[in-house]
């Protein structure tokens, strides 16, 4: 069954053809085969030259969670091939129903221990915050996904961006950074660093703990993203989206 689901998820990211929900044929399915399932697809991509970069947390905002009635986050990987750039549109049109995030990135100096790590752990191997945006998609028909739904496919990631801003934990609240998106110079989202579980390195440490039990570490130079401090905002054709950070600087992705 998860290799079944995973080969459907697979084709639907490559044929930009959504497929139905996994849980409407396999109601049964748990957050464990969902993992798993990415896990399979993940392991693929990196079999044909793809690099985990990094993760990013998923669902870690209290409306969310209620939303998808659950009572923790989900992750996702980041790849080196989804990685998108400032200074370079994204064609629209290589995803289905694109939306936009707007997060403070992590990026690690060292390692991280898995079972046990602490938010002091997170703030000690933190070399840098940076500004970032998240590019999430879903391959599932217009957005109709349940938890297991999203968890299997790659916690609905499709592509990150960092500004060029590097800030130290030590020079920055990471509890009080505002952030304010436009699209096309009209802002359509604000927020603030702490609607991510109340501290985003508590979503951080969180992860290193969750992905341990997969097998997987949080790595020296990785990049995660902690979860989205306003919204996610649709995507479109010709859309120029900034995203402005209190004391971290800004970021920019625009749409082609």
């Amino acid at each position: 069954m998860r290799d079944e689901l995973a080969a459907q998820l697979a084709e639907a990211e490559r044929s930009k053809a959504p497929t139905t929900p996994l849980t409407d044929g396999y109601a049964d399915i748990d957050v464990v085969d969902a993992y798993e399932i990415q896990l399979i697809n993940i392991r693929q991509r990196v079999a044909e030259g793809a690099r985990v970069v990094g993760h990013k947390v998923g669902l870690s905002s209290e409306a969310m969670q209620k939303m998808m009635n659950v009572d923790e986050p989900d992750y996702g990987h980041l790849l080196d091939e989804m990685e998108v750039f400032e200074d370079v549109p994204v064609a629209a049109g290589r995803f289905l129903y694109p939306r936009v995030e707007v997060e403070v990135g992590f990026i690690l100096a060292d390692d991280l221990p898995g079972e046990g790590c602490t938010e002091d752990d997170v703030l000690a191997a933190t070399a840098a915050f940076a500004p970032s945006i998240e590019l999430i998609d879903t391959r599932i028909t217009d957005w109709k996904i349940k938890l297991c739904d999203t968890i299997a496919d790659n916690a609905s990631s499709a592509g990150w961006v960092l500004g060029k801003e590097r800030v130290s934990p030590k020079d920055v609240d990471i509890k009080g950074i505002g952030a304010t998106l436009t699209r096309n110079g009209e802002v359509v989202a604000q927020g603030r660093s702490d609607a991510v579980l109340g501290n985003p390195v508590t979503a951080v440490a969180w992860l290193a703990r969750k992905v341990d039990q997969f097998g997987v570490r949080l790595r020296a130079g990785d990049i995660v993203l902690p979860g989205s401090c306003t919204r996610a905002i649709d995507a479109r054709p010709g859309d120029d989206f900034v995203a402005e950070f209190d004391g971290l600087g800004s970021v920019r992705l625009s749409f082609e």
